[in-house]
Protein backbone atom coordinates (compact mmCIF):
# COMPACT_ATOMS: atom_id res chain seq x y z
CA UNK A 1 0.00 0.00 0.00
CA UNK A 2 2.78 2.63 0.89
CA UNK A 3 4.58 2.02 -2.57
CA UNK A 4 1.61 2.24 -4.45
CA UNK A 5 0.56 5.72 -3.12
CA UNK A 6 3.87 6.82 -3.28
CA UNK A 7 3.93 5.58 -6.96
CA UNK A 8 0.36 7.43 -7.47
CA UNK A 9 2.00 10.99 -5.22
CA UNK A 10 4.89 10.84 -7.40
CA UNK A 11 2.84 11.30 -10.67
CA UNK A 12 0.98 14.43 -9.62
CA UNK A 13 1.78 17.85 -10.85
CA UNK A 14 4.77 19.77 -9.35
CA UNK A 15 6.13 16.35 -7.16
CA UNK A 16 9.89 16.46 -8.13
CA UNK A 17 12.33 13.55 -7.73
CA UNK A 18 14.97 13.67 -5.49
CA UNK A 19 17.48 10.56 -4.75
CA UNK A 20 16.54 7.14 -3.15
CA UNK A 21 12.84 7.08 -4.16
CA UNK A 22 12.28 10.89 -2.03
CA UNK A 23 9.93 13.01 -3.31
CA UNK A 24 9.29 16.80 -2.96
CA UNK A 25 6.46 20.07 -3.30
CA UNK A 26 7.44 23.38 -3.19
CA UNK A 27 5.53 25.32 -0.91
CA UNK A 28 7.29 28.39 -0.41
CA UNK A 29 10.14 29.70 -2.05
CA UNK A 30 13.18 31.31 0.31
CA UNK A 31 16.62 32.50 -0.71
CA UNK A 32 17.52 30.34 -4.01
CA UNK A 33 21.26 32.47 -3.15
CA UNK A 34 21.38 31.41 0.17
CA UNK A 35 23.64 28.15 1.72
CA UNK A 36 22.46 24.82 1.80
CA UNK A 37 23.30 22.80 4.67
CA UNK A 38 25.42 19.91 4.44
CA UNK A 39 25.01 16.92 6.53
CA UNK A 40 27.68 17.87 9.50
CA UNK A 41 26.04 21.62 9.96
CA UNK A 42 23.33 22.37 12.47
CA UNK A 43 20.08 23.40 11.25
CA UNK A 44 16.73 24.56 12.39
CA UNK A 45 13.71 23.96 11.28
CA UNK A 46 9.93 24.25 11.48
CA UNK A 47 8.07 20.81 10.42
CA UNK A 48 5.37 18.55 10.62
CA UNK A 49 4.71 14.62 10.24
CA UNK A 50 2.08 12.57 8.81
CA UNK A 51 1.26 8.85 7.85
CA UNK A 52 -0.04 8.87 4.48
CA UNK A 53 -3.67 8.38 6.06
CA UNK A 54 -3.36 11.86 7.39
CA UNK A 55 -2.98 10.99 11.21
CA UNK A 56 -0.01 13.94 12.49
CA UNK A 57 2.11 12.30 14.68
CA UNK A 58 4.42 14.89 15.51
CA UNK A 59 5.26 19.09 14.86
CA UNK A 60 6.80 21.88 16.05
CA UNK A 61 4.65 24.20 14.72
CA UNK A 62 3.46 26.69 17.75
CA UNK A 63 6.41 25.66 19.79
CA UNK A 64 10.18 26.15 19.56
CA UNK A 65 11.77 25.10 16.49
CA UNK A 66 14.10 21.78 16.44
CA UNK A 67 17.27 22.40 16.14
CA UNK A 68 19.43 19.05 15.42
CA UNK A 69 22.56 18.30 13.55
CA UNK A 70 21.28 16.96 10.00
CA UNK A 71 23.23 14.03 10.16
CA UNK A 72 21.49 12.70 13.00
CA UNK A 73 18.11 12.64 11.32
CA UNK A 74 16.21 10.08 8.78
CA UNK A 75 17.83 9.96 5.85
CA UNK A 76 14.91 11.40 3.50
CA UNK A 77 15.39 14.38 5.82
CA UNK A 78 19.00 14.25 4.87
CA UNK A 79 18.39 14.08 1.04
CA UNK A 80 15.64 16.74 1.03
CA UNK A 81 16.92 19.50 3.40
CA UNK A 82 20.79 19.28 1.56
CA UNK A 83 18.64 20.56 -1.31
CA UNK A 84 16.71 23.33 0.45
CA UNK A 85 17.83 26.86 0.83
CA UNK A 86 16.84 29.30 4.12
CA UNK A 87 13.18 30.05 4.00
CA UNK A 88 12.19 26.96 1.54
CA UNK A 89 8.79 25.45 3.07
CA UNK A 90 8.53 21.94 1.23
CA UNK A 91 6.80 19.16 1.47
CA UNK A 92 8.34 15.86 1.25
CA UNK A 93 7.14 12.45 0.79
CA UNK A 94 9.75 9.46 2.06
CA UNK A 95 9.79 6.05 1.49
CA UNK A 96 10.04 3.40 4.60
CA UNK A 97 12.97 2.82 4.03
CA UNK A 98 14.23 6.38 3.76
CA UNK A 99 12.32 7.06 7.11
CA UNK A 100 12.21 4.67 10.09
CA UNK A 101 11.97 1.40 7.79
CA UNK A 102 10.74 -2.01 9.59
CA UNK A 103 11.01 -0.51 12.92
CA UNK A 104 7.92 1.19 14.24
CA UNK A 105 7.91 4.76 16.37
CA UNK A 106 5.33 6.43 18.69
CA UNK A 107 2.32 7.09 15.99
CA UNK A 108 3.91 5.50 12.83
CA UNK A 109 3.66 2.02 12.38
CA UNK A 110 6.96 -0.16 10.92
CA UNK A 111 7.48 0.26 7.30
CA UNK A 112 5.10 3.27 6.77
CA UNK A 113 6.07 6.16 4.01
CA UNK A 114 5.74 9.35 5.58
CA UNK A 115 4.87 12.93 4.73
CA UNK A 116 6.63 16.26 6.11
CA UNK A 117 6.33 19.52 5.43
CA UNK A 118 9.62 20.94 6.36
CA UNK A 119 10.48 25.12 6.51
CA UNK A 120 14.49 25.58 6.85
CA UNK A 121 14.34 28.48 8.87
CA UNK A 122 18.84 28.78 9.70
CA UNK A 123 21.81 26.84 9.46
CA UNK A 124 24.68 26.80 11.33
Amino acid sequence: MNEEWLDRKSKEEGIYPLSKGVFYQVLKQGDGSSAQPAPRDIITVHYTGWTIDGRKFDSSRGETPLAIRLSDLIEGWIIALQQMHVGDQWKIFVPAEMGYGKFSQPGIPANSTLIFEIELLGIA
